[in-house]
């Protein structure tokens, strides 16, 4: 059995049994985990093993462990920072700075990896313009040449732990004030203008290994008529053809509520797959999946699939090994060093 489009998500710390014939589904390829999947890390390796388990190939395991506000497993991991607090870094020492943000990107990876996780969907690619509250320390920088050499840094350090990276958001949700989570954010730029700024991180890595991205639901009305996670021209024009990438296009979760532009569910995903993606999420809306699922039940897309077998972990080490090496160490006590305040839940549950 190949890997299907749809990632979903699980209700809780364990399948259920209605879940475990779901995930079976020809059409299913992934699952992501939230906040309300973890409990430990002995917890979630078993419920990812669980999940591995079930299919051959293994399903896909993701979570976004991105650090600051978006860390989904917690208590018994390392508390990542928030990356924008590495800009003011960077900006006084970008060697020392790059060389912190790569250990940052290989203990997020390796400790995911750890519980039996494949990716975590980092880096973020935004440029933080002090416009979206949604991404703001979530993007490494304001400036896209910072953007992308930190950008490139962490996709070393997970490249190094053996995870592929997952830029995101495509093409960008740094100059939009409305949360795609609950609206249709516009950006109003030309298409000249996005490749001078926001497009620049996302073709730089796309030239150096980036594995796969993820789509943004925004709209940009000068480029064309159709939001970016649904529009032919930003996936299969501007990021394919134009820009060479030959990885892994994910959307961005179809329950936002800047997805509601494209329909109902079922035509969400089918106007997604359509215009370029290989994988379309459906998350907190365990119904509305089924629906997703059913539709697709004879989709099938060789390339896609072929692009998804190369996204799991190529390496899992054991969290005693890892934690007791030196380079765990060193790494987390420089880290530990940048906490910042504040710890806000995005679970978005």
């Amino acid at each position: 059995m190949t890997l299907g489009p749809v990632m979903l998500d699980l209700e809780g710390l364990e399948l259920q049994p209605q879940e475990r014939e779901l995930l079976q589904h020809p059409a299913v390829g992934g699952v992501i985990l939230f906040g309300r999947n973890y409990e430990s890390p002995q917890q979630v390796a078993k419920l990812a093993a669980d999940i591995h388990a079930l299919r051959q190939p293994p399903l896909l395991v993701a979570v976004d462990q991105e650090g600051g506000r978006v860390q989904r497993f917690r208590d018994g991991f390392f508390r990542l920072p928030a990356v924008g607090v590495f800009a003011g870094r960077y900006d006084e020492n970008p060697r020392a700075a790059l060389s912190l943000v790569e250990d940052a990107g290989w203990v997020m990876a390796s400790e995911v990896l750890s519980v039996g996780v494949d990716l975590s969907f980092a880096p973020v690619l935004d440029l933080d313009l002090g416009l979206s509250s949604v991404i703001g320390d979530r993007a490494f920088h304001r400036r896209p040449e910072a953007v992308s050499d930190m950008a490139l840094a962490w996709q070393r350090g997970m490249h190094e732990a053996g995870m592929a990276s997952v830029g995101k958001h495509f093409p960008g949700h740094g100059g939009v004030t409305v949360d795609s989570h609950h609206g249709l954010p516009e950006d109003g730029r030309s298409l000249a203008d996005l490749e001078l700024a926001d497009l620049v991180p996302f073709e730089r890595l796309a030239h150096n290994g980036m594995n796969s991205v993820m789509v943004a639901h925004v709209m940009y009305p000068r480029v064309d008529a159709q939001p970016a996670g649904f529009s032919r021209r930003w996936l299969t024009g501007i990021l394919r053809e134009g820009m060479g990438f030959q990885g892994v296009i994910f959307s961005d979760d179809l329950s936002m509520g800047g997805a509601e532009w494209a329909g109902d569910y079922p035509q969400r995903a089918q106007l997604a797959l359509r215009a370029g993606c290989d994988m379309v999420l459906v998350c907190n809306q365990p119904q509305h999946a089924i629906e997703v699922v059913e539709s697709l039940s004879g989709y099938n897309d060789p390339a896609a699939q072929l692009r998804l077998a190369r996204m799991h972990g190529r390496r899992f080490p054991e969290p005693e090994t890892l934690h007791a090496s030196p380079r765990w160490r060193n790494a987390t006590e420089r880290l530990a060093r940048c906490e910042t305040d504040g710890w806000l839940d995005m679970d978005l549950e």
